[in-house]
């Protein structure tokens, strides 16, 4: 697993100002980016932990539960808390809001363009937090839903952190492209920020999504973070709408 640096912040928080739940949240969240319990894996008991960190059940089950409503935790009635894993069908595209304006939800199946190195422009690089022209891995690829392809992914990821990536390993790789990165570099993806904007389609999209030149799309540009808030994915979606929708639920 590449090494994940820790927030300094957080790698000192015990301020008086955070409430003493949050403090342990952090700690807990340092054990995750350790690598300490991994995706997947049960995480030790309320009682456990609360002899760790020498506080009160209670408090440990608030900073537990305030990561389970961050989908970084889940808990399992009779069986404890687990660390969340992309490798659950129901977590596998837990970004993915492009869905039918009819009938159910559909999973799509995935088409691999290439995968290619090259260095971070302007844009990524600050996205990422990276320095100028840092190694960067592409990969693009088409999703298709129902036989109709309808989005062109472009995913840009740091290549220190994702060594060795290549079409070969992806393809032969089973679910979404997050669980792939988690099973395969221990990287999980826990939260995304993003950018919604019309675009045309270029002759690129237009060959790959078989439509004409021109043909409006919906541009989503997605930052994705592992634990500690790092950004270790840029992700830039065309996606045609002609039936489907971006649906987003806000509370």
């Amino acid at each position: 697993m590449a090494e994940i640096p820790v927030d300094p912040l957080a790698a000192s928080a015990s301020p008086s100002f955070r409430p003493l739940y949050d403090q342990i949240k952090i700690l807990l969240t340092q054990s995750l980016i350790a690598g300490e319990w991994k995706p997947g894996e049960a995480i030790p008991s309320e009682m456990d932990l609360a002899a760790r960190y020498q506080v009160s059940q209670g408090t440990v089950r608030k900073a537990i539960d305030a990561l389970a409503a961050e989908n970084i935790l889940i808990r399992r009635q009779g069986k404890g808390t687990f660390v969340a894993t992309h490798t659950e069908p129901k977590h596998q595209y837990r970004f993915l809001r492009i869905i039918p304006d009819k009938g159910e939800k559909h999973h799509p199946k995935t088409s691999f363009i290439d995968v290619k190195r090259g260095k971070a422009n302007a844009e990524i690089a600050k996205a990422l937090d990276l320095k100028a022209s840092a190694p960067v891995t592409s990969v693009r690829r088409v999703l298709v839903f129902a036989g109709k392809p309808l989005i062109l992914d472009e995913v840009v990821l740091p290549s220190a952190l994702f060594p060795n990536l290549t079409l070969e390993k992806i393809q032969e790789s089973l679910g979404s492209i997050y669980s792939f990165l988690e099973t395969t570099y221990g990287m999980r993806m826990i939260r995304a920020e993003e950018r919604l904007r019309a675009v045309a389609a270029d002759q690129f999209a237009a060959e790959h999504l078989a439509v004409k030149v021109g043909t409006p799309l919906l541009c989503v540009d997605r930052i994705a973070f592992t634990y500690g808030d790092k950004p270790v994915e840029w992700r830039r979606g065309l996606c045609l709408t002609e039936g489907y929708s971006y649906y987003n639920e806000l509370a």
